[in-house]
């Protein structure tokens, strides 16, 4: 009998093993930039670990909280808690690029020619790719905040299948688009403190979608398996909520890093 609404997670080799795989990724990293011998061979491994360590750690959370009943309404909080926690985390990371970009934009040093951007560099026009992307992204929390509805009001449940796989596809056609943007764009990471500012927080925010689909991807195939109920579905809140955080971000990274630029 348990006399307490809290869960005692049972041990786990999990954390010791993704932990490692997090060692062996970072030196493998950092072995392939300094062109090693089978430094990418390495990278790839220590990859496959992290990822492998997220799937058979999940696996094992949403087991418990499906099918053992472990996540009460004390263990829901408790997770709702942590996850606010990481996206203030996660903003406090964002600022710290933005800053570095409004330290050198705002007063630009006569290295960079005293303006900005810098002499030299051909920006990228925002009202062409970057506000398509901006109406795409946009449009995916419009959709995500429609299957989160249609979950909450006991609506259609295709309904709700087609709005979280719809912002789903949107948040693919982003990431494809973002990735034609660097292939055409004029200038690289290693051009002056702009490229390495834009291409560090665009890249970093590209990162952040990518995982946001992944989360939501997951979500999806849960939902297809009768995992969630209108009053028990936290897993696909906590992916929403870091879905909008990805939206709001964007917003700022689009007004700052393009059409302020521009």
């Amino acid at each position: 009998m348990k006399y307490h609404p809290y869960h005692l997670v049972s041990p786990s080799p999990w954390p010791i093993y993704a932990s490692l795989a997090a060692l062996v990724f970072t030196v493998s990293t950092v072995c392939w930039f300094h062109n090693y011998k089978n430094g990418d061979i390495m990278m790839i491994t220590g990859l496959g670990l992290i990822i492998s360590s997220m799937i058979v750690w999940w696996r094992d959370v949403i087991r418990e909280a499906t099918f053992e009943g472990q996540h009460t309404l004390e263990v829901q909080r408790g997770l709702k808690e942590g996850m606010i926690l990481f996206i203030v985390s996660e903003a406090m990371l964002f600022f710290a690029f933005f800053w570095a970009y409004f330290h050198s934009s705002l007063s630009p040093s006569v290295e960079l020619g005293a303006v900005w951007p810098p002499t030299g560099i051909e920006v990228l026009n925002p009202w062409h790719v970057p506000l398509l992307n901006t109406a795409i992204l946009l449009s995916s929390g419009a959709t995500v905040t429609w299957a989160h509805h249609a979950l909450i009001a006991r609506r259609s449940r295709a309904e709700t299948i087609q709005g979280l796989g719809l912002t789903i596809l949107l948040g693919f056609i982003f990431t494809g688009l973002q990735g034609m943007e660097y292939y055409e764009a004029s200038f690289t990471i290693a051009d002056s403190v702009y490229g390495a500012t834009f291409y560090s927080t665009t890249g970093l925010h590209g990162i952040h979608v990518i995982i946001g689909t992944l989360f939501l991807t997951v979500c999806f195939f849960r939902l297809l398996n009768y995992h969630y109920t209108t009053n028990h579905h936290l897993g696909l809140e906590a992916a929403i909520l870091y879905w909008h955080f990805v939206d709001y971000v964007w917003l700022l990274v689009f007004i700052c890093y393009y059409v302020w630029a521009f």
